[in-house]
């Protein structure tokens, strides 16, 4: 619980998580019916990049950082991240970057009138910060809770429809185990809702051993992405995403939007990708 996300606000895993979830987001108003989002580790939902904290570390600048310039994307890229430059408060009028908005925040704004949200988070400050931050919007509710427990009390959702971000710290020895159980009691619950898993690949037993525990309990249609900045740089360097019941426009949009991705956010030569089907035969790598 002493986990504080403006130190790491906007960094490259940030960039690779949102831009997927707002991909999926995007996906879901295509339809008219009302859709729910649940985020069980929401964080304060926006963040200063001039605070003590984001300065200390200036893991941002590598991340949103490089694509707060247009002339360094090229077009096929933008087509797919200029909604999720929009969230950020990125155009070609102001291209200044002085906060970064959490998932909540993106959310809230792809979120259409009829749409719900449910952020969870247990840190007293970061919920007291996210609790003031959507007062005022009747769409979203706001709850101290574990996010595990609020996992389990707010699924299945009455709109059938929707997203799910489990996005953890990863500060306890034992998350994945905490994680999968609480997932799959879920995950039983309502097996047609988009689930969102993101983790930090430390190293790539920890990464096998996730993917196992999804391909071992028959979690049908679960894709994985992953991106590694590479570099010599101490850190996170390699991330992941584990997206059950993905859009199914979702894989064809990775395969187009990681090779860019990858190579604007690189720090080193070492950098890729990689797309693959966890129940699936066939790996895709960069």
């Amino acid at each position: 619980m002493n986990y504080r996300h403006s130190f790491h606000a906007g960094n490259f895993a940030d960039v690779f998580k949102h831009i997927f979830i707002t991909r999926i987001l995007l996906y879901l108003c295509l339809k008219e019916t009302p859709f729910r989002v649940i985020d069980t580790h929401a964080g304060e939902g926006f963040y200063d990049l001039n605070c003590e904290e984001a300065n200390r570390t200036s893991e941002w600048r590598q991340g949103i950082g490089r694509l707060s310039d247009f002339k360094d994307i090229d077009k096929s890229l933008f087509s797919l991240i200029q909604h999720y430059l929009l969230c950020v408060g990125i155009d070609e009028k102001n291209q200044s970057l002085d906060h970064y908005p959490g998932s909540p925040m993106i959310a809230s704004r792809l979120m259409r009138r009829q749409d719900r949200a449910i952020y969870c988070e247990l840190h007293p400050e970061a919920s007291s910060q996210l609790r003031r931050r959507f007062a005022h919007d009747r769409r979203i509710k706001t709850f101290q809770i574990d996010g595990y427990i609020g996992l389990g009390a707010f699924i299945p959702p009455k709109e059938r429809r929707g997203l799910v971000l489990i996005d953890p710290p990863f500060e306890q020895k034992d998350e994945i185990t905490t994680l999968l159980s609480s997932f799959l009691l879920a995950y039983r619950k309502w097996p047609t809702g988009v689930y969102v898993i993101w983790y930090p690949i430390k190293t790539p037993d920890f990464d096998r051993k996730l993917r196992a525990e999804f391909f071992n309990n028959n979690i049908s249609r679960t894709l994985r992405l992953s991106m590694n900045i590479g570099g010599q740089a101490d850190g996170l360097k390699n991330t992941g995403l584990l997206i059950v019941n993905p859009p199914f426009t979702l894989e064809d949009e990775a395969r187009a939007l990681l090779p860019s991705l990858t190579r604007l956010l690189a720090q080193g030569e070492d950098a890729s990708y990689q797309i693959d089907w966890v129940v699936r035969e066939g790996v895709i790598e960069g």
